[in-house]
């Protein structure tokens, strides 16, 4: 994993004056001097896994004869993602669809079914990446006419966050330490930390398929997930002598 990070708008309250009761007139001690800072950090998480949504689309003059043709490619495909070893824990069907396909005049005036359409999609869970060629090839050499989407997950995801978390902050400190050694001081203890928004992006590829008959194996790249996190801190200033 590597790590990066950005420069930060950064804050330096100057010190609160002493104050002075109103009753005995002694001098009552200031808050401290603080130093706020706000870093981001990055970490990189590479994908090992993937979810693919993979559709059957048949269309006939009748819905039923729709529905039987789409019921029997839809078959065919879960039987070869099977034979890839694929359980029925990781495939789910998400979608099922049936309508009608109507013609219509030239002045917008309804003519009549002209046939029916039947969708079903179903979303297959990858525990590999490399997985994912093979299942595309055999899920569209099988009757599959559509792919939908493809989306690269990382398993370590939570590890990564924290490392991103750990990077601002350890840049969140490094800014505070310059702003206190440029303003004549040194940085004391931290007060307060707390973290922003922290960004997990999905890496999807834009498949979108209509075949069924390929010539060679689909390649697959995922690249990399990045993660990134913001820090805000705040520590005492300690004023130099």
């Amino acid at each position: 994993m590597r790590m990066l990070g950005f420069f930060p708008l950064l804050l330096a309250c100057a010190p609160a004056m002493a104050q002075q009761t109103g009753t005995s007139g002694s001098a009552q001690p200031s808050d401290p001097p603080q130093i706020t800072t706000s870093a981001r950090g990055e970490a990189r998480a590479r994908p090992d896994r993937a979810t693919v949504v993979i559709a059957v689309q048949t269309r006939a003059t009748t819905a039923s004869q729709a529905a039987t043709d789409n019921a029997t490619r839809t078959e065919a495909v879960l039987a070869a993602l099977r034979r890839l070893g694929l359980t029925n824990e990781q495939l789910s069907t998400i979608e099922y669809s049936v309508h009608p396909q109507i013609r219509y005049s030239q002045q917008g005036e309804e003519m009549g079914i002209t046939a029916y359409i039947v969708r079903n999609a179903i979303r297959a869970d990858l525990q590999r990446i490399e997985q994912v060629g093979p299942v595309l090839d055999s899920a569209l050499g099988a009757g599959a006419n559509s792919i939908n989407s493809l989306t690269f997950h990382s398993s370590n995801v939570e590890q990564v966050r924290r490392e991103a978390i750990a990077a601002a902050m350890s840049n969140a400190r490094a800014d505070a330490e310059v702003l206190a050694r440029a303003a004549g001081g040194t940085l004391g203890r931290l007060l307060e930390a707390h973290t922003g928004e922290v960004v997990i992006p999905l890496l999807r590829s834009s498949v979108t398929r209509m075949a069924a008959e390929m010539a060679a194996p689909t390649p697959i790249q995922p690249g990399e997930q990045e993660i990134t996190a913001n820090v805000t801190a705040r520590w005492e200033f300690v004023p130099g002598r």
